[in-house]
């Protein structure tokens, strides 16, 4: 029982209905893919993580000698080579990745996409190309979509969005351990640093920064795992329990 001075815990207000797209923004390595894929299977929704698009992108980039810092350039090459993504039960991430027909899912995850996703996904140009075949996902169809602007540029209209937060430390520590268990080399000095710099280009950026919507439910999840954090969204929506 709470002493008689502590403060009242918030309510939890719950959507009288399901929401029709949900909306899950948040830095990198913060969890947003591994909760958006259980929150949609749970909700029988379609998962659709948009950093996959920016990540084919990238690759296109370094594999075609294309500058990262020629937005004009780079919104040519993504309509050269349409980028699609598909939902599949046989990979770890529930979707494949095909760029002008070819399978790049396997790509997604190297070190030097990681090192430039964010100097592409800054141009207008990128952002202002991919956006319509962002919003044709949500179209007819019940999703659960993660992105960095989903809730206030992809789909501003989404019926829920949650922005999901954590400290670089902890951001960093995932994702070195990710990459251990992929086998990869990592570094953890290199990790943290790589988080610091990708945080700074991605809140400080001029086109689209990293910024929670002003109506979004932010949840900070260092201490929560995925299903703590999957059970502090549930809370938010009426599913009939």
């Amino acid at each position: 029982m709470s002493a008689p001075d502590s403060p009242p815990t918030p309510a939890v207000h719950r959507r009288a209905t399901l929401p029709r797209a949900i909306a899950i923004d948040g830095p990198a390595a913060v969890g947003k893919s591994t909760v958006g894929r259980a929150l949609a299977d749970r909700l029988g929704y379609l998962y659709f993580d948009t950093g996959a698009i920016y990540r084919a992108l990238t690759w296109l980039a370094l594999e075609n000698d294309v500058p990262v810092s020629d937005g004009p350039a780079l919104a040519q090459l993504a309509t050269a080579h349409p980028i699609i993504v598909q939902p599949s039960a046989d990979t770890p991430d529930g979707y494949r990745v095909t760029a002008g027909g070819r399978d790049i899912t396997d790509r997604l995850r190297a070190p030097a996409v990681d090192a430039q996703i964010s100097a592409v996904s800054q141009h207008a140009a990128v952002r202002a190309a991919l956006l319509d075949a962002q919003r044709a996902v949500a179209d007819g169809t019940a999703v659960v979509m993660v992105g960095r602007d989903i809730g206030t540029i992809v789909l501003p209209g989404a019926g829920l969005k949650i922005f999901l937060e954590a400290s670089p430390i902890e951001r960093a520590r995932r994702r070195y351990r990710e990459r251990l268990r992929r086998g990869e080399i990592a570094d953890w000095s290199d990790e943290l640093a790589s988080t610091v710099a990708r945080d700074a280009r991605d809140r400080g950026r001029a086109n689209a920064p990293l910024v929670a919507a002003p109506d979004a439910i932010v949840l900070h999840t260092d201490e929560l795992d995925a299903a703590g954090v999957v059970a502090a969204i549930l809370a938010h929506i009426d599913i009939g329990s």
